[in-house]
């Protein structure tokens, strides 16, 4: 299953992928939630999912199709390829993450390793990881690490992060508008931000949400 917000990388990945006479693409769509709900309908073997999407971004979106279903595989693909949108990935332990500068070949590869029960990155990707590891940034960062954050509150961020009202947060999320206004003051205590606006810049440091 594919899944990106723009159209013509979707057809461009079917038209790719569908050279392989053992590949098939079963469904496109491109949005996050709507991901989630249709994997649980054609359980796939693996979906294809872009990181960067509104609404869910791939890797929250990720997380809940693989706490549903644990045998279907999550490679995600993204343009981005900054220590936040790895150190996620990582943690909500997908199946693989491939950049879209990548070669037709190498994401093919992809494919056929993590079908394989294997995990697999791409090389700029997993320098990231061993530098990562090495200078142990996150023990350095002043700000909470998202995976210390709840599913729920990590959906709020990102709503509110691309600009939602508390209205269409509390819609979305089918809950009263008290309780997003109680999760988000919860939030910005724990994060210690004092601002919507430095709420905002920690998602997209963090990787939940960019700027484009």
């Amino acid at each position: 299953m594919l899944v990106d917000d723009h159209g013509i990388v979707r057809q461009g990945l079917r038209l790719l992928i569908e050279q392989e006479d053992d590949l098939v693409v079963v469904a496109e769509v491109s949005d996050g939630r709507e991901a989630v709900q249709l994997a649980r309908k054609l359980l796939p073997d693996i979906v294809l999912m872009d990181v960067s999407m509104p609404h869910l971004n791939g890797i929250d979106a990720g997380v809940q199709i693989m706490s549903e279903h644990p045998s279907i595989k999550i490679l995600l693909l993204s343009a981005f390829c900054e220590r936040g949108f790895v150190t996620e990935a990582l943690q909500a332990n997908v199946a693989g993450y491939v950049l879209k500068d990548s070669a037709v070949e190498e994401l093919v590869h992809a494919i056929r390793v993590v079908l394989a029960d294997e995990q697999y990155l791409s090389p700029k990707v997993a320098g990231i990881v061993v530098s990562e590891y090495r200078s142990k940034c996150l023990s350095n960062s002043p700000y909470l690490p998202p995976n210390q954050i709840s599913s729920k509150e990590r959906e709020l961020i990102q709503i509110l992060a691309e600009g939602h009202s508390a209205k269409e947060a509390a819609r979305t999320l089918h809950i009263s508008i008290k309780t997003v206004d109680a999760r988000r003051r919860v939030l910005m205590e724990k994060l210690s931000v004092n601002s919507l606006a430095n709420l905002t810049k920690y998602a997209i440091r963090e990787g939940l949400t960019t700027v484009d």
